[in-house]
């Protein structure tokens, strides 16, 4: 008799596979009808979402302190002893459904994915996806030892970003020479992992019978409304449309510093000199006044995050040993998100935050859902839910709003930063997503870094125009190197662009109807993955496109709304 699946999951963490294994064969064993279906189907997912929480909850242990090998190797060892026997138990699962043609309500989606996953699947892939894992972590440990010492302290690399805000412009050149001389000590490192990252890569695919990684990859991502092709003229749009605009911005940029060519230190600091922007000190006054900021939004969605920080679900500050980036993972079982971050203290900080929030707020929403459907979500829409979340706040930033600023003007200066950012963020997705496709469509080439760096840099010079990097060659054509999708989300980038341009969409109607819009908003976010993706996007008041028009009619109210908050 197996032992009943515990409510808890911090009691499911000990189980082993030799105690899991029964409860996927039990599932096997059990007969489908249209009148157990969901019931089948609510207990499988109560036993993936267990199983997903332990692993979650194990890769933020390691993710908090990447020098702790213990933690390093429990997350590890959880990948190959229970994820990855899960996933082949977890494929029978899929092929009974399948063989039952049974259809439970509102579970077609789910169902189309389910069967793209299900042929996608090779017994001989799960040491390999566990191997993925494992390299994941060490582009982690290499990132998170990267220090330097300044004034006489070790510090992170991270923790170097407000010297980037200085008005002594050498004191920036100093420290982000500094820096980039420390990244590139790992060159040969990262080039190195590069490689066995790629080889392990177009494995999976041969194993699979993809005549490429892409199109392994597209399977395993559910991409179904949108092609590789479809990519390349997203591209094409940006370099026609976005990069005249970016380059606008950085000679407005150059004309206020005042210097002859904008170098790459130029690029945080106020170009007017003013001091930098000083939204909050630490990680708990980010928390508290982020708290306020959502309240203002949604009351629900403020109590969503008063949750969170009641409950510890929330790890902010940056510190030595820390993983890079921020991320919104979710204890599933539980229902509950958790937000893991690296603030120094600056505004970029509060965006992280608000985007953040924007994905725990999606889970939140989902979880009203009956189990069976608490499925996985678009990731194109994981992300309009964040970047909508970054739009819809920003007309609180200041203190009487409840914000961050004392003055509208520093409230004004944090909006035109964000929004100068989402134009400049277009083209360097290109350079990312183009990236990524030139590698698995030339893997052979992409084995030799000196063509990696080759590519990186012909697509900087692309779209990243209005820079000056003369003498610093090195420097860029790496670039790649730092960009930590490449390594550990492959072929997940072009996902922030589509979003970007719906969370866009939602924020003109939100100039229109505040209200109304964030309804919406929530509205979409309360399907999970109930629908597709184009019914996700017109949910929250959106089209799922990425032509010239779409791109250009963002464009204006982009720049109109800078224009108006940076009349100077």
């Amino acid at each position: 008799m197996t032992t009943p699946l515990p409510q808890d999951p911090l009691s499911f963490v000990d189980w082993k596979w030799a105690d899991i294994e029964p409860h996927f064969r039990d599932l096997e064993a059990r007969p489908l009808t249209d009148a157990l279906v969901v019931d089948w189907l609510t207990e499988w997912r109560h036993l993936a979402q267990l199983i997903s929480e332990i692993e979650s909850r194990l890769s933020v242990a390691k993710d908090l302190d990447t020098a702790d090998q213990p933690a390093t190797q429990r997350y590890q060892d959880y990948c190959e002893y229970i994820v990855s026997p899960a996933r082949e138990a977890s494929q029978r699962l899929k092929e009974k459904l399948i063989a039952s043609e049974l259809e439970p309500e509102r579970f077609d989606v789910y169902l189309k994915t389910m069967r793209t996953e299900a042929a996608l699947f090779r017994e001989a892939n799960l040491p390999l996806l566990v191997q993925d894992d494992k390299m994941d972590a060490e582009y982690n440990a290499i990132i998170g030892a990267q220090t330097v010492v300044w004034n006489g302290a070790e510090r992170t690399i991270p923790q170097m970003r407000p010297i980037y805000l200085d008005p002594d412009r050498e004191q920036r050149e100093t420290a982000w020479r500094l820096c980039a001389a420390r990244q590139l000590a790992d060159r040969e490192t990262l080039n190195a992992l590069w490689a066995r990252t790629l080889t392990l890569r177009r494995q999976l695919a041969a194993n699979a019978g993809k005549p490429s990684y892409i199109e392994f990859r597209w399977d395993e991502l559910a991409r179904f409304d949108y092609t590789p092709d479809d990519c390349f003229a997203f591209h094409d749009a940006i370099e026609r449309v976005i990069v005249p605009a970016a380059e606008r911005i950085y000679e407005k940029r150059r004309q206020r510093l005042g210097v002859e060519s904008l170098r790459p230190w130029d690029l945080d600091v106020d170009p007017l000199g003013l001091d930098r922007l000083r939204p909050f000190t630490a990680g708990d006054e980010l928390a508290t006044t982020t708290a306020e900021l959502f309240r203002r939004v949604d009351p629900q969605l403020g109590d969503y995050f008063d949750t969170m920080r009641r409950e510890g679900l929330l790890d902010l500050d940056n510190h030595k040993g820390k993983a890079p980036g921020g991320y919104c993972t979710e204890f599933c079982a539980s229902r509950r998100p958790y937000i893991f971050m690296n603030s120094v203290g600056l505004h970029d900080d509060v965006q992280t935050m608000l985007h953040e929030g924007g994905h725990a707020f999606h889970n939140f929403e989902s979880y009203h859902l009956p189990t069976y459907l608490q499925g996985d979500i678009p990731i194109e829409f994981c992300e309009v839910a964040s970047m909508s979340m970054e739009l819809l706040a920003a007309p609180y930033f200041t203190r009487d709003q409840g914000g961050f600023y004392a003055t509208e003007t520093d409230a004004n200066r944090a909006r035109v930063e964000h929004l100068e950012g989402m134009i400049l963020f277009l083209p360097y997705m290109a350079v990312v997503d183009g990236f990524q496709l030139w590698a698995y469509r030339h893997p052979d080439d992409a084995m030799n870094a000196a063509n990696c760096d080759a590519a990186w840099g012909a697509l900087w010079e692309r779209f990243m125009r209005g820079v000056e990097w003369g003498g610093l060659e090195a420097e860029k054509v790496t670039g790649w190197h730092r960009k930590q999708h490449i390594f550990r989300y492959p072929l997940y980038y072009v996902e922030y662009g589509l979003a970007q341009v719906g969370a866009t969409q939602v924020w003109r109607n939100a100039v229109q109807d505040q209200a109304g819009a964030v309804a919406a908003y929530r509205r979409a976010l309360a399907l999970g993955g109930t629908r597709p993706l184009p019914d996700l996007f017109a949910e929250a008041g959106a089209r799922f496109a990425w032509d010239v028009e779409t791109l250009t009619d963002n464009l204006t109210l982009i720049e109109s709304t800078i224009a108006r908050l940076d009349p100077a």
